[in-house]
């Protein structure tokens, strides 16, 4: 079979639909091809604990959440989070800013958004086409394995948006690599960012504390602390404040065979008042009791100090207080792309132009995240992916302007 249209994007996720909608407000007959039977299933899934779209931090802070410097600057720039809150309002779907500054819908789903999202597109003429897979890419053509048959398709242009290769099950599974990498375009290998990692607990620790979180904590590593919580795990630590530091750990990992992770289990006191406080702890009391009375630990907190030192703890209030301040821990590795939130490497971006275009490929472009960038949670995923489709999509209505003309 064949097809034809104006412009093929796919993937269906928040870097394609951001795309289709740019170019069918500019008048363009879009079709969206997405290999599952319905559309941003990962969206979805990241609004199952509320969906948090971007961030309100100064603009400049936000930029340099993304690995490499500068890599969404000029997208996120033309799209900012403003822009982005704006836009949520548009579909009927205002927005808050929480008291971490994270931006959230009132409705706190994504299932609204989406729905919305997908009304106006096909309110603007979007046609889409699920359970299409790509297969193949020829000299200007797309090719689909379908529930009819495999399918040709010759658009004037495409877009790719066709995410990473983490929760394969949802549609990322990083298939695209082999046909991208048969074009000659260079991928760099896809690998595990905003994911837990391994720490080698002792049984009673695991036992006592697996699934308990830390909360109110500061982790450090690589000279970067970042402050926030972490849930211990049945082979480690993973949550926010990790995520944060994955890609500085990995890299340490990947150099060393593992990485030194330092936890401040108190950082809204300083050390010396932690030493005062645990110098004065009531004759009689435990040496747990001390840690969680005089100290303010829960009783995971005094847990991982033991897991720490491998050993009987400081009785000395001054090197307790220290050990509070910065409990050190190794990690040896970290978990794998079927239990990331997201991915890094994919397309080295030199290899696109300034339009987003492939430059082995005229009027191939590309989006979202199976570009090589990263960020961290907290809004930098959705928004670095809404912007970058967009900016795509803007590159190719620029590009079909020059090459009609």
């Amino acid at each position: 079979m064949q097809d034809r249209t104006d412009i093929a994007v796919v993937g269906g996720g928040p870097a394609g639909l951001a795309a289709a909608e740019v170019l069918a407000s500019a008048g363009r007959h879009v079709t969206i091809y997405d290999r599952m039977p319905s559309l941003g299933r990962k969206f979805l899934m990241a609004g199952r604990g509320g969906l948090n779209l971007t961030h309100s931090e100064p603009l400049p802070a936000f930029l340099a959440r993304y690995h490499p410097e500068g890599s969404l600057s000029g997208a996120i720039g033309r799209f900012p989070p403003t822009a982005l809150r704006a836009w949520c309002e548009g579909l009927g779907q205002p927005t808050f800013v929480g008291s971490s500054g994270r931006v959230f819908p009132d409705s706190f789903k994504a299932s609204p958004l989406l729905r919305a999202w997908l009304t106006r597109l096909e309110g603007s003429g979007v046609t889409i086409r699920t359970r299409h897979r790509l297969t193949g890419l020829g000299d200007g053509d797309l090719h689909f394995d379908t529930a009819d048959g495999p399918l040709t398709v010759r658009p004037r242009a495409a877009l790719l948006a066709l995410g990473g290769a983490s929760w394969p099950r949802l549609g990322s599974d990083g298939a695209w690599v082999p046909l991208l990498e048969g074009l000659g375009v260079p991928v760099a290998p896809l690998r595990p960012t905003n994911a837990g990692f391994a720490v080698a607990w002792s049984p009673v620790f695991r036992e006592r504390h697996a699934g308990t979180p830390l909360k109110r904590v500061a982790l450090r590593a690589a000279g970067q602390t970042v402050r926030g919580e972490a849930v211990i795990t049945r082979d480690g630590i993973e949550g926010g404040a990790v995520y944060a530091l994955s890609r500085l750990l990995r890299e340490a990992i990947a150099a060393n065979g593992s990485a030194r992770l330092v936890v401040d289990l108190r950082p809204d006191v300083d050390e010396a008042a932690i030493a005062a406080r645990l110098s004065r702890s009531r004759a009689g009391d435990s040496f747990s009791a001390r840690l969680r009375k005089a100290g303010g630990l829960a009783p995971v907190a005094v847990g991982l100090l033991r897991e720490s030192v491998g050993s009987a703890l400081p009785t000395d209030a001054a090197a307790l207080a220290r050990l509070v301040k910065a409990t050190p821990l190794t990690v040896t590795g970290m978990m794998g792309l079927d239990r990331a939130i997201s991915t890094a490497g994919g397309v080295a971006l030199d290899a696109l132009d300034g339009n987003g275009m492939l430059r082995a490929r005229p009027g191939l472009f590309l989006a979202g995240e199976m570009l090589d960038w990263e960020a961290p949670t907290g809004g930098y995923l959705l928004q670095g992916a809404i912007a970058g489709g967009r900016a795509s999509a803007e590159g190719m209505l620029a590009w079909l302007g020059t090459a009609a003309a």
